[in-house]
């Protein structure tokens, strides 16, 4: 009967690049930027390398259809490099990948990496046909700013939510997460904004406005896992240890029929339930000491923290505004300045989350380190609210 891989696999080291506009860089210079740090924090060489997972999300405009750059650009040692991608979790899915491939006695030591380089194209948003590249990802009279402000009006009509009440929580969220971001040296955007200017920034999609959103960013990040008797081996202490990892996928119903309210994200829910049971926590509330998630839009942030069960239904206004989620509140929420700070290299952003909470639970963090934090949460959503892709991976002190 499977068990599920609490504390089969833990994290040997990690790497970040800085991200942002990179216009000196090329991707196989940001991987290098995020492998040369991992591997120093691994402690190990390159050959003790087994097997990698490369996560890219739009191959035509960066790093192309295969596996070939990342295995090129690190000189890895002929090993089985598989590139993946899962939309927006393409960066968990690969740390997916490495993981499993250690817990099931595959290898012994396994990188996942993730990169984006998406500020070449010219284009201001995520690349589309006629914007910046040509490629595939073509959809006729849809935005994701547009598909997010319906998320936020199918909360606002499900919970029966006053609008100014949502524009000032969604303002605390951008607030928060810059002023978080600030204390970064890797993020994108380090300046502090203040409420009244989130909520007069210009509109983009009623009610996201200019702050609402996350930006768009080069960037890399990487992992290299083992088993926990390994790393002991090779004299690590204090290890973090991968607690659960699940991944949820649509299957048509919110899009199909009528039965979906468009006030939440039924992957995310899904996964959610299920990492939680392979984590073996009960109440996430009391258990998980800071998360990482999917903020491409605050409305999205505010709308996960009911999802993963951190806020009961219809309360993440209130609880938002009362600061639950602010480096200071109970349940920290993007302390790394999230998206919104980092902005969204696809292939990267589920790796830099783990990067994060990597980091906190090794007292690692710097000016933003929390106070002795045991468990972390990442989530990513891939895709649209109607047709989409959730992640959710808990990370913890073995």
């Amino acid at each position: 009967m499977a068990t599920g891989i609490k504390d089969k696999v833990a994290i040997l080291g990690m790497g970040c690049s800085k991200f942002g506009e990179r216009w000196d860089m090329d991707p196989a210079d940001l991987m290098a930027e995020a492998f040369d740090e991992c591997l120093i924090d691994a402690g190990i060489e390159r050959n003790q390398i087994e097997a990698a997972w490369f996560a890219s999300a739009i191959d035509s405009v960066n790093v192309g259809p295969s596996a070939l750059p990342m295995s090129m650009a690190l000189r890895l040692p002929y090993i089985p490099v598989t590139r993946v991608e899962n939309m927006c979790a393409s960066g968990t899915e690969a740390f997916r990948g490495a993981v499993y491939a250690v817990a099931s006695g595959a290898v012994d030591i396994a990188l996942a990496l993730g990169c984006e380089k998406l500020k070449d194209t010219g284009y201001g948003g995520l690349p589309q046909r006629s914007r910046g590249v040509t490629n595939d990802m073509v959809f006729p009279n849809l935005s994701a700013p547009g598909v997010f402000a319906q998320l936020a009006a199918g909360y606002r009509g499900t919970h029966g939510v006053d609008k100014g009440d949502l524009k000032r929580a969604m303002a605390h969220v951008s607030v928060k997460s810059h002023a978080n971001g600030v204390k970064n040296p890797k993020a994108h955007l380090r300046r502090a904004i203040t409420e009244e200017q989130a909520l007069n920034a210009p509109m983009v999609a009623e009610p996201i406005g200019l702050f609402d959103c996350c930006g768009v960013s080069d960037g890399s990040a990487c992992a290299i896992v083992t088993t926990p008797d390994i790393a002991k081996g090779l004299g690590k202490t204090d290890l973090v240890s991968v607690k659960a990892l699940q991944l949820s996928v649509s299957n048509g119903i919110e899009s199909g029929h009528a039965s979906w309210d468009g006030a939440s994200l039924l992957t995310t829910r899904a996964a959610a339930a299920r990492a939680y049971d392979e984590a073996g926590i009960k109440d996430p509330r009391a258990e998980l000491s800071m998360t990482e998630v999917h903020d491409c839009f605050s409305i999205t942030e505010m709308v996960t923290m009911e999802d993963l069960g951190l806020s009961d239904e219809g309360r993440v206004v209130t609880d938002t505004l009362d600061g639950k989620y602010d480096a200071e509140g109970s349940t920290p929420c993007q302390i790394d300045g999230g998206l919104k700070c980092f902005g969204h290299p696809i292939g990267a952003s589920g790796l830099r989350m783990l990067y994060e909470m990597y980091l906190q639970l090794q007292g690692r963090a710097g000016e933003r380190q929390l106070d002795d934090p045991t468990l972390g949460l990442t989530h990513n959503l891939g895709g649209f609210p109607s047709q989409n892709v959730s992640s959710v991976s808990i990370i913890g002190r073995y």
